[in-house]
């Protein structure tokens, strides 16, 4: 039942609902889609994939990617798992659902704008918000009027989840955790043996680009996030920056960056989702997968089954020998930072989940674990 690690067993933790007047969450209807908030490496495409299984459901892949804004008839067909991706197989290609959205005389989906693609991180909507409430709105009522129930997987929406639950009360918010050495290791060696440094040069985009929120920048000053030295003039080019400033960058700053990151999305996503899906526990329990498949059930009326999850913190204590370039002793103390961050945030908003203390306490200290295990070679 436990998350395994080695000095002391976890304590199963539940995450609470937040808003009982939420029909959603207090189980009087059916939920009227699901948006699947989820950070990239964290398994979200293997839960995303246990969805669009089902008949009922029309699942529809990374709504805020660029990639969006390319869609037509040829590359949609071409878009599918490679093997350096770790993604299961899929039946359909990735973007398959969008297919009947496609602009007759452009590319891409009507609605869509590429600085949707971004994450944000203020307390209220930014001025853009009102257009991605618009955008959202039509893929999920497109899925409702063909007799599906709509289930929107992200990467791109974790800073955002009060905005899009206050948006959408009638969707089942759904968050996927994942611990973030196991997390941000499999980004690195997407980097390390197949030279694409996207998932790498990720945390350092978001952070960079909205360095000028105050809780972004106490995030970066809290943990010591060194960011590259280019000034975010536009997305596409700090993109391109930090795309280059990873190529070379200390592997300890890169996982610094990830964890601050990573503990920002947990404190922005935690206290507004109706459900956790801990992609770290579906491959040890067996119980708690099947929980996890009926609280989707009683909430929505579709029950995905994860009963066929891998133990991902077992693989990622066999693969430390893969991790090289980073000595994780180094960068040890940012799971101490991050934790005194979030639990700073809560103490200024006066919140008392001691459930969200506990699971974050919980990941880092298997993010400790495993990163303690990297060493430096070559």
């Amino acid at each position: 039942m436990h998350l395994q690690q080695t000095q002391q067993p976890f304590r199963k933790v539940t995450m609470q609902t937040t808003n009982h007047h939420n029909p959603v969450e207090s189980g009087k209807e059916h939920a009227r889609g699901i948006f699947l908030h989820t950070g990239w490496r964290s398994a979200g495409t293997w839960v995303w994939s246990r969805f669009r299984k089902l008949e009922s459901v029309n699942a529809l892949y990374e709504p805020l990617s660029a990639t969006v804004s390319e869609l037509s008839a040829a590359t949609i067909s071409s878009m599918r798992p490679v093997h350096s991706s770790g993604h299961p197989p899929l039946h359909a290609p990735y973007f398959e659902e969008y297919r009947p959205l496609l602009q007759a005389n452009a590319l891409g989906i009507s609605g869509y704008r590429k600085d949707f693609g971004i994450d944000r991180f203020g307390d209220v909507p930014d001025d853009g918000f009102a257009a991605l409430q618009s955008y959202l709105r039509h893929l999920c009522d497109d899925s409702t009027n063909r007799g599906k129930i709509p289930v929107l997987k992200f990467c791109r929406s974790q800073g955002r989840t009060a905005w899009l639950k206050h948006a959408f009360p009638d969707v089942l918010h759904a968050g996927v955790l994942r611990n973030p050495a196991s997390q941000f290791a499999s980004g690195w060696l997407l980097k390390q043996e197949w030279g694409n440094p996207y998932f790498v040069a990720a945390p350092f985009r978001v952070l960079g680009l909205n360095q000028n929120e105050p809780l972004v920048r106490e995030v970066i000053a809290t943990c010591g996030v060194r960011l590259p030295p280019a000034a975010p003039s536009s997305q596409d080019a700090y993109a391109a920056a930090c795309n280059e400033y990873v190529r070379t960058v200390d592997g300890s700053d890169a996982y610094t960056a990830f964890v601050a990151l990573w503990v920002l999305n947990a404190w922005r996503m935690l206290d507004h989702v109706d459900l956790i899906i801990d992609t770290d526990r579906l491959g040890q329990s067996p119980d708690y997968a099947t929980e996890v498949s009926a609280q989707f059930q009683a909430r929505t009326g579709i029950c995905p089954h994860f009963n066929d999850a891998r133990n991902l913190v077992d693989e990622s204590r066999r693969g430390v020998r893969r991790v090289v370039g980073i000595d994780g002793r180094i960068p040890r103390p940012v799971h101490s930072l991050a934790q005194r961050f979030l639990l700073a945030h809560m103490a200024k908003s006066g919140n008392q989940r001691t459930d969200i203390v506990e699971l974050v306490r919980q990941k880092l200290s298997v993010a400790a674990e495993i990163s303690g295990a990297w060493r430096y070679l070559g």
